[in-house]
């Protein structure tokens, strides 16, 4: 059975339940500093890891999703994937390479379309997944491979008029190096983020067309546009869950910037998602929203460039984000015991690299209730030099971007935790 529009909402408003409870962003308390993970909102202590999964982990998530990022939509009770042409001779015979089609509601809601790349002989493979910016006809050569219909970005190659054309076919290939990955052996999924959701605010489309106009509602803790495309993430792994060639309990989430900040909020709700790679993430994702660096994006710019990013109740701390219940060290903290790498940038200090290494090391009691250690650095590292515990960080020389050093990196770190 399907779910119609309105039991999806429905259903999406129930999980969420708990948020009526909170208070309003103004009559929260101030407090400065990271907060503790382990520390109630009540302010009571919790010591152990049943208590954590048991109480702090649910109202952890119950807090995120009310006040920064939105209810999680509900699960759809079917997942379904049609596979539209398979090579299995991809990348000089080292690989195989599919598109698939999936289908996770009413034949009128949007789809994913998944290109999928394994190697050969090494299956079940440990896979990335994780969605990309310009569609996936942008990675890759292949004229098999689909172009997007939806909105897509107007600096994007081949792009007039916010449509995708043919003229952009492997022109970001390096952004997700196929033929490198699964050289490595790891298998890769990715898939454009409008499938899901075009990243633009004030209009009803991808999935938030799906849900019930809520008019003259004032915006509160509506879904939100990082929260659709992480759930977006979740049906993939729905379906490379059922993919023979895919080791389920192997998968990796990985994602730039604005994905990045996806890929950590996607990894902190999924527990399938083995590791958890945001890349140069910033604020809103692996950055602190607690901080003054004048050189990195505060809350304020942040929802005022890009106000569907976020829930509206977020928009009352641009300038109070010490009443902030919680902070990007929580959301690290939600992904306990499983690695964790942040990977950054010299030159991107938006980004707050320097931000991103605390958030890290105020992740570290949530770890410790699990007794691992999460990140065992004391200061940040040297440039190109990996910190692979299980919680992780590097930096490299040069700009905000995503490139082939980033994804060695990503193996290496992998290569340990999950190979």
């Amino acid at each position: 059975m399907r779910l119609s529009l309105g039991l999806l909402g429905l259903v999406a408003v129930t999980v969420s339940a708990r948020s009526t409870e909170f208070p309003p962003p103004d009559k929260l308390p101030a407090k400065p500093g990271l907060p503790d993970p382990t520390v109630m909102v009540d302010g009571s202590k919790v010591t152990t890891k049943e208590e954590w999964e048991a109480k702090r982990k649910p109202e952890l998530k119950a807090l995120f999703e009310h006040y920064m990022y939105g209810r999680y939509p509900a699960k759809p009770e079917k997942v379904s994937g049609k596979v539209l042409f398979e090579d299995s001779k991809a990348f000089g015979g080292k690989g195989t390479l599919r598109e698939v089609e999936i289908t996770f509601g009413p034949p009128e809601w949007p789809k994913i379309y998944l290109l999928v790349a394994v190697p050969n002989g090494k299956t079940p493979a440990a896979c990335f997944v994780g969605p990309n910016f310009g569609g996936n006809h942008m990675l890759t050569d292949d004229t098999r491979v689909r172009i997007p219909t939806v909105w897509v970005y107007p600096n994007s190659p081949g792009v007039k008029d916010n449509k995708a054309s043919a003229a952009g076919r492997g022109q970001q290939a390096d952004t997700w190096p196929l033929a490198e990955i699964v050289g490595r052996g790891y298998a890769v999924a990715t898939f454009y983020s409008g499938d899901i959701q075009p990243d633009r605010p004030h209009v009803r489309e991808g999935m938030r067309a799906t849900l019930p106009e809520q008019k003259g509602s004032p915006p509160g803790d509506e879904t939100a546009t990082v929260m659709w495309w992480a759930w977006g993430i979740h049906r993939a792994v729905d379906f490379l869950a059922t993919d023979p060639s895919i080791d389920p309990k192997r998968i990796a989430v990985v994602g730039h910037s604005r994905l990045g900040k996806t890929s950590l909020l996607a990894g902190a709700f999924d527990e399938r998602l083995a590791v958890v790679i945001p890349n140069q993430a910033g604020c809103g994702g692996s950055g602190p929203s607690r901080h003054a660096d004048p050189k990195a994006e505060p809350v304020d710019r942040i929802n005022t460039a890009f106000p569907h990013w976020f829930c509206g109740h977020f928009k009352a701390f641009g300038k109070a984000t010490e009443k902030l219940p919680f902070d990007q060290n929580d959301l690290v903290a939600l992904c306990a015991p499983r690695p964790v790498l942040f990977t950054n940038a010299a030159e991107d200090l938006w980004a707050n690299p320097s931000g991103q290494f605390e958030v890290l090391k105020a992740a570290n009691p949530a770890y410790k209730l699990y007794g691992v250690d999460g990140i065992t650095a004391e200061k940040m590292p040297d440039v190109n030099h990996l910190v692979d515990s299980r919680l992780g960080y590097w930096i490299r020389p040069g700009k905000h971007a995503m490139s082939p050093p980033d994804w060695k990196t990503y193996m290496d770190f992998t290569d340990k935790w999950m190979k």
